[in-house]
């Protein structure tokens, strides 16, 4: 579960309890109701039993405290949630929510098992799965005695990618496998704030299943119907790292502000003001804009306001971890391209794209830069496509860069794409485009040729074209 952050620039706000309402009132409603058993009776497995319930679900909560266990029975709340005891005192009127220390009988008189317990941190860092797996042992051992041969078991908890896969393990050594038994393990993260549990449930803006076999996950899907939103099934360790991504970001996004705020403060200006400024661009700023894995920016603003705001905090006195760590951060992609291309080894490389971006021939801080004087340094053979880039026009801060840090760029320019791609054993693409897609595909130098090609890439390039070489993806 993740904690609401509030505060005076970008809060989450006033919840809106309309949605209970309908709830409570029937209408919101699953088609089809299943029995579900919900382990763990904390925050997650709380509001997750409660909405279920809502929802027209027959559910069960088990845990091993016998309190919380009595708690349920009277149609209290373990925890405190708004709108949770209204669900879970009408679940109880209509017969739809039990609760019981009881695995084996839980287990036997569901359909499905919902695992919310806690992942606590070891000194290390690590998550703890022992309750994940303890809960997995007790399930299969509760399935054997049952002679149950389709089950689903659902991770609700937040567990790093390859979770699902231990779990599965601990059903294997208790006998439960294929094809004797149709038992699946499936990943549904949750995307609940405490204080608005409720409401987050019965309105995602994402409903998120990570499943090995579409069956399941579909199965699983079928659950939150009567809920509008949007639905994903992805494989199972995606699911397993979109929480952790998203909590990353919501923390990166409070540590920004909090950096920025401070920074202002320090040059006596109104941060409040700026953050406010900020969020009102919904075209770069609060959007998917540059929201996806790729390689090192530059251009002639981002590294200079970033050294600029940087060098106003040093002089302030003011630290700010986050901020000076974008360059650094941003230089050790450039390394990391680096060091692949001295693994793969091979004498010619060509690069498509110089510049810092497509659609530009502004090479000034362009990460590209770097990468091509330190290879060519390491006496690799280094030849350039940019198809808006002509040496002789560049003028201005943009050929005084060049001429400083890449003089030589003119006899690194090649004749053409095609030429590039027939003459290179290693092509590094920063600006796709559909020739370029086409001559890779139709190039006949794949992994298993007498002359294979390496494509590193850095924009993303279709899949059909991945297919037919030797391929390299930078951050993915």
């Amino acid at each position: 579960m993740t904690q609401t952050v509030t505060g005076p620039v970008g809060g989450a706000g006033a919840a809106d309890w309309s949605a209970v309402s309908d709830l409570l009132t029937g209408d919101i409603q699953s088609a089809e109701t299943s029995r579900i058993a919900v382990f763990g009776l904390g925050y997650v497995g709380t509001v997750t039993a409660a909405c279920f319930a809502g929802l027209g679900h027959q559910v069960t909560g088990i845990d091993t405290n016998p309190d919380k266990v009595a708690q349920l029975e009277r149609g209290d709340s373990p925890v405190l949630e708004p709108g949770v005891e209204e669900l879970l005192a009408s679940g109880l009127g209509l017969g739809r929510v039990a609760a019981t220390v009881d695995i084996d009988q839980a287990v036997a008189d569901s359909d499905l098992a919902l695992v919310c317990v806690g992942t606590p941190s070891l000194p290390n860092g690590n998550i703890d799965l022992r309750y994940i797996l303890a809960v997995a042992d007790d399930i299969a051992g509760a399935l054997r005695r049952a002679d149950k041969k389709h089950y689903t078991i659902v991770i609700r908890s937040t567990v790093l990618p390859g979770s699902a896969d231990k779990v599965r393990a601990v059903l294997a050594e208790n006998g439960i496998t294929t094809p004797d038994h149709d038992v699946h393990v499936v990943v549904n993260p949750e995307f609940l704030r405490e204080g608005q549990g409720v409401e987050d449930f019965l309105r995602p803006p994402l409903i998120l299943v990570g499943a090995d076999d579409d069956s399941a996950g579909d199965r699983v899907l079928s659950l939150y119907d009567g809920i509008e939103a949007e639905r994903q099934v992805v494989p199972t360790r995606v699911a397993e790292l979109v929480k952790y991504a998203n909590n990353s970001w919501h923390a990166v996004k409070v540590t920004f502000a909090n950096e920025i705020g401070v920074v202002a403060k320090a040059l006596d200006v109104d941060g409040v003001e700026v953050m406010r400024l900020l969020c009102r661009d919904h075209k770069l700023n609060i959007s998917s804009a540059y929201m996806r894995p790729g390689f090192a920016w530059g251009g002639s603003c981002l590294p200079k306001d970033v050294r600029a705001v940087n060098f106003a905090a040093k002089n302030s006195d003011v630290v700010v971890p986050l901020l000076s760590a974008l360059l650094p951060s941003n230089g050790i992609h450039t390394s990391r391209l680096i060091d692949l291309l001295l693994e793969i080894d091979r004498p010619r490389i060509g690069f498509v794209g110089l510049a810092f971006k497509p659609g530009t021939d502004d090479l000034r801080e362009s990460a590209m830069v770097e990468v091509v004087e330190r290879m060519s340094g390491k006496g690799f053979q280094c030849r350039i496509h940019d198809r808006e880039l002509v040496p002789d026009e560049l003028v201005g801060g943009n050929l005084a860069f060049i001429q400083r840090e890449l003089p030589h760029l003119g006899q690194l320019m090649g004749d053409g794409l095609a030429e590039l791609v027939a003459d290179s054993d290693v092509i590094v693409v920063s600006k796709g485009s559909d020739e370029l897609n086409g001559l890779l595909s139709s190039a006949g130098r794949g992994p298993d040729s007498a002359n294979p090609v390496h494509v590193v890439d850095l924009v993303g390039l279709p899949d059909d074209v991945r297919d037919s070489i030797s391929y390299h993806g930078v951050a993915w």
